[in-house]
């Protein structure tokens, strides 16, 4: 049995760059920069004897010794949030280091605490991390990391999709993983020789690299956590939450009333192809088509908006029997308004998937936005959900589905009498 005499340290990593939003440990809320409410949270976990924070960027080591902070410089060039720990260990001497992303000011000190309480507790575990139960929606979400516990709470996988998969449609129980690590000084000792495994590769999540070489990861579940900062969208959430203002709601899928697609690399994979006579062909996949009438023949509108404009794509929009479509559309944000307006639906009530920068004008005029799995990285950045499926291979079936089941129109989906009450009307 450990005992408390262990010096625990928590370490609030703050790189000034960010993707999405530049500059983010210093944003402001409520009058203080985001990473000093992290810190004074931080101050609050009684078993935990050191606070740090840890920056590659001057600026943010500048305002943390303002309001009177403890920092320590690292490198620029770490991979990984491990890495620049594992840097910080050379410099702050604990057996336990928590790493406590400086992008959580909502962070619950109590939560921070079990954590720690839990290593102190238990000295068979190497690593912990927190994890809280989510809908079967937000599962669908990669940008949310799902983990599966074996009944010692002990992780038995970390995935960006949903485990466990509901392969019968049974409701699912699904825990996300929030990114607070606790670890005893020998693993982040070698953290950095580990080799890096093929999962972690193809998930992009650092704790599969663990997990490869055999290390156990103990999940402690609390409660559903307050959003982080990743968006400028959630720092406004988070900024009225913690002054006391009612949030605005985000749309959900269950207020979408409107679906607009692009067809090149969303309902085709992307490729243009030409016959002897010149006449070009594209290749849709039946499982959109059938989508777009499940959604159209359960009260869900669906238009089609294309920057392109071909015998091909009408003929293929007039068999599914869509009626509300663009094309040939330089302005995609123009002609988004006037599909809402055509199908008397408001930004809250549309989603729409794109593929490219040119579906970006699209996003910003919805008030839901879907990249397919093969997008650019920067496109998947600029949208609210990334799906897990690839244009062309049914990326659109892929959200109408999920629209149905939140909706609760599941039932034309897996049972012979939901889907008799409209089969007569199908196409594909």
């Amino acid at each position: 049995m450990a005992t408390s005499e262990q010096r625990v340290a928590i370490v609030i990593p703050a790189r000034y760059g960010s993707t999405r939003l530049p500059g983010k440990p210093l944003a402001d809320i409520a009058g203080k920069p985001m990473v000093q409410h992290v810190y004074e949270r931080a101050l609050q976990v009684a078993n935990a004897q050191v606070v740090v924070i840890a920056t590659d960027d001057e600026r943010v080591a500048e305002a943390v010794r303002d309001f009177g902070g403890v920092c320590v410089m690292t490198s620029p060039d770490h991979p990984s949030g491990t890495d620049r720990l594992a840097e910080v260990m050379a410099q702050v001497d604990a057996d336990i280091y928590i790493n406590l992303q400086g992008d959580e000011p909502l962070v619950r000190p109590s939560d921070i605490e079990a954590l720690a309480a839990g290593m102190l507790a238990d000295a068979s575990v190497n690593v912990g991390t927190l994890c809280h139960p989510i809908d079967a929606h937000e599962a669908g979400n990669p940008n949310t990391v799902k983990v599966v516990l074996a009944g010692n709470g002990n992780a038995l996988y970390f995935s960006r999709s949903p485990i466990p998969y509901p392969r019968d449609s049974e409701v699912a129980t699904y825990l996300k993983h929030v990114g607070v690590y606790a670890y005893r000084r020998d693993v982040l000792a070698e953290y950095a020789s580990l080799p890096q495994p093929m999962m972690e590769h193809a998930e992009k999540l650092e704790q599969l690299r663990l997990m490869a070489a055999g290390y156990c990861i103990r999940a402690y579940v609390v409660e559903p956590t307050g959003p982080g900062v990743d968006t400028p969208e959630c720092l406004e959430q988070v900024r009225a939450l913690m002054t006391g203002q009612a949030p605005v709601a985000k749309p959900t899928l269950a207020d979408i009333r409107l679906v607009i697609t692009d067809v090149d690399g969303v309902l085709t994979d992307g490729g243009i192809y030409y016959d002897a006579t010149g006449e070009c062909l594209k290749r849709f996949h039946v499982r959109d088509g059938m989508g777009m009438r499940l959604l159209e023949e359960n009260g869900v509108r669906v238009a089609v908006l294309s920057g392109r404009d071909s015998a091909t794509l009408r003929k293929r929009v007039a068999d599914l029997g869509v009626t509300l479509c663009q094309f040939g559309v330089k302005d995609k944000y123009a002609a988004c308004i006037q599909l809402m307006a055509q199908a008397n639906a408001n930004s809250t009530e549309t989603a729409c998937i794109g593929d490219d920068v040119i579906d970006l004008p699209a996003f910003a005029a919805c008030g839901q936005s879907f990249a397919v799995a093969d997008a650019p990285s920067y496109v998947q950045a600029a949208a609210n959900y990334t799906l897990r499926t690839k244009g062309g291979e049914g990326a659109f079936r892929e959200l109408a589905d999920e629209i149905l089941l939140v909706q609760g129109k599941g039932a034309v989906l897996h049972s012979v009498a939901g889907y008799s009450k409209i089969m007569n009307k199908m196409a594909q």
